[in-house]
């Protein structure tokens, strides 16, 4: 695994979050308007069902069914309390290497216990479907 993951760093940076938030449902009327979204750390990880979907890209944490008057900051701070963009007490710009590496550190964690996760959980759900054709089986059950 690389150090530095290019992808990764882009998002870092405030203005790429707020980019991603092309066709944001809320505009500047609401508290969740993209400037306050990408602030808060959230990029738009829209789908055809979701069109709020946002996702910190340092947490991973996904939220949605956003409302005019939710605080962004509020709830990510609610949602993802461990979040360690949220505990910045500095701008991403203003963090010396040895904090951005830290950072990322962090972020490359979070990617990983994610991406374990869903293995157990496919793993765990092919088990049961697995464990019930051999109950079946066992049964004499069709």
């Amino acid at each position: 695994m690389e150090l530095v993951v290019e992808e990764s760093l882009e998002m870092l940076i405030y203005e790429n979050r707020l980019q991603t938030f092309k066709g944001w449902p809320f505009d500047e009327d609401c508290k969740c308007t993209p400037e306050n979204m990408a602030k808060a750390g959230f990029i738009h990880t829209p789908s055809d069902n979701s069109p709020d979907v946002a996702m910190c890209v340092f947490c991973l944490k996904e939220l949605e069914g956003w409302e005019p008057e939710d605080d962004p900051e509020k709830e990510h701070k609610s949602h993802s309390p461990s979040c360690h963009f949220m505990a910045l007490k500095k701008r991403v710009e203003d963090l010396t290497v040895e904090e951005l590496f830290k950072l990322q550190l962090e972020m490359n964690i979070r990617k990983a216990e994610k991406k374990c996760n869903e293995v157990i959980t496919k793993f765990r759900e092919a088990a049961s479907v697995k464990r019930a054709e051999i109950v079946k089986s066992a049964t004499g059950e069709e």
